[in-house]
């Protein structure tokens, strides 16, 4: 499992929004408003199964086009603090469609690469506007992993956009 997480690098993202903390909160717990937004560009999410509750779990599914065809990442993890509009916080680990969680070797991944790492997202209501501060433990700044982040964070923004405009 994860150790403590300021023991080891983190990815830390501060972002406001211009959306109410409740839009905000379900874009992270809504598996259709996730998969709108979700990972890198050119990634897609083609499942995103959410159990919202302390123990429940979360399957993932990221698809990249590459020359050889889609590529599929699979991620499960466990919901370990769910305060609504204030609070989520989750485990990450790569694993197959099942669920079943890989090691770093088996996936590809460097050795030391953490098998499970853990997601702390702390919203902020700030009257109409949403502060969030995403906390990746595992995954060092500066990394493929924290470049991705961001891509989704300005996916996010963009999603958020296209809700106001409907």
């Amino acid at each position: 499992m994860t150790d403590d997480p300021g023991s080891r690098d983190a990815v830390v993202i501060e972002r406001s929004f211009d959306a109410p903390v409740g839009l905000m909160w379900q874009m992270w717990t809504d598996p259709e408003h996730f998969k709108a937004w979700y990972g890198p560009d050119g990634a897609t999410i083609p499942v995103a199964k959410m159990d919202l509750r302390v123990g429940g779990t979360r399957l993932v599914c990221m698809e990249m086009q590459t020359p050889a065809g889609p590529m599929h990442m699979w991620f499960t993890g466990e919901y370990r603090e769910v305060v609504e509009n204030k609070r989520l916080v989750y485990t990450e680990s790569m694993s197959d469609e099942n669920g079943n969680v890989l090691s770093a070797s088996d996936t590809g991944m460097p050795a030391g690469h953490p098998t499970t790492t853990e997601v702390r997202v702390e919203f902020e209501d700030l009257g109409g506007r949403t502060k969030i501060v995403m906390t990746h433990a595992g995954i060092p700044a500066g990394s493929p992993g924290a470049a991705g982040w961001a891509m989704a964070l300005a996916k996010l923004a963009a999603h958020l956009e296209a809700q106001r405009g409907r």
